[in-house]
Formats: C-alpha cells, sequence, structure tokens
C-alpha cells in the first residue's frame, strides 16, 4: 500500500511541474522558431537608416511643422499611377479630423500634367518638382510618411498590379491613424 502512494505522489509532483514548466517551454520554442510576428503592426516599411527631407533636397520651410505623405511619381503617369493617386487622396481624405495635420505632396521630375492634377481631387494637395540631387534617394515610385520632425518614417512602394492599389489605400490610412493618434507633435 505504501508504495502505491508512493507512485500516486510521483504523479501528482510531475503533474505539478508540468503544469508550471510546459509552457515556459513552448514560449521559448515559439520565440526561437519564430511562431509568431513580434508585434509588428505597422503596414508599411519602417526605414531604418537615417532619412531626412534635407537628404531628399527639400527644405522644410515648405511645410509648417506637418506630417508629410510624399508621393514621388514617375515622369508619365499612366493610368495605373492615376488611380494609385486617387487611392492615396482617399486614404487622406479618410484622416477625418487629422486632415490639417498632414499635408500630401506630390514629387515629380517635370511639371505635373492636368491629367495628374485631375486625380489629386484635395485642394491640400501640392506638387514639387524634384531636385536632381534626389534622384539617387527616390530611384523608385514610392510613398514616403515623413513626421514634423522631418525625418523620413514610413515607406510604401506604389503597388505594380491594379489589385493591390486599394491594400495601399488601407495600409496608409491603418498606419497614418495609428501615427497620428499617438503623436504629441504635429
Amino acid at each position: 500500500m505504501s508504495d502505491f502512494k508512493l507512485t500516486k505522489s510521483r504523479q501528482y509532483l510531475l503533474l505539478v511541474v508540468g503544469v508550471f514548466v510546459l509552457p515556459i517551454i513552448l514560449a521559448k520554442l515559439a520565440l526561437v522558431d519564430k511562431w509568431f510576428d513580434y508585434g509588428v503592426t505597422n503596414q508599411g516599411e519602417l526605414v531604418s537608416n537615417e532619412l531626412t527631407l534635407q537628404d531628399l533636397g527639400l527644405t522644410s520651410d515648405q511645410f509648417d511643422k506637418q506630417w508629410l505623405m510624399l508621393v514621388n511619381l514617375p515622369n508619365q503617369c499612366d493610368e495605373l499611377c492615376q488611380s494609385t493617386l486617387l487611392v492615396i487622396n482617399n486614404a487622406f481624405v479618410l484622416l477625418g479630423q487629422d486632415i490639417p495635420r498632414v499635408t500630401p505632396v506630390v514629387l515629380t521630375k517635370t511639371k505635373a500634367t492636368d491629367k495628374t492634377l485631375e486625380a489629386m481631387h484635395h485642394s491640400k494637395w501640392q506638387s514639387v518638382l524634384l531636385p536632381e540631387a534626389t534622384n539617387e534617394q527616390l530611384a523608385h515610385q514610392q510613398l514616403l510618411i515623413v513626421d514634423p520632425l522631418n525625418n523620413v518614417v514610413l515607406s510604401y512602394q506604389l503597388p505594380t498590379d491594379k489589385d493591390k492599389v486599394a491594400l495601399l489605400g488601407n495600409a496608409i490610412v491603418s498606419d497614418m491613424k495609428k501615427l497620428l493618434k499617438y503623436s504629441r507633435i504635429g
């Protein structure tokens, strides 16, 4: 009978140890094997290297301590480019009460055409000619989010497929609302 009590006690001890140790082992495996995302909630690509407006050849005097949505456009804005601009404009409008804190800017290598200006329905859009020195910094079409301290924070690649244009708008709205909610500046 005492042998029976001893095995029962050992079973209880193993059960108690298992209840406390098993979650720790599973958590360690989850971290090592990367079973989950590490709390990343931004949709755009976080700019890891230091990039400022001055690096892009733009002056901060043009923008009065505002959050900026800089859109780098190609020389010829085709139908996909115009639909992308429309989606970015709609994302800007969806910011609602935070619109006064954000300035959307189109960066062009040549003067913006009437068709391009039509795609930007909102009167807050600004068109800025891109300096020649900036060409190597902005080699491809993208959208940059710049904070009021003139640091580039997020980058989005403009879609090359019509199906992904709407996803870009959702990503911009999601990220901008979070940035504006938690920002105490601008």
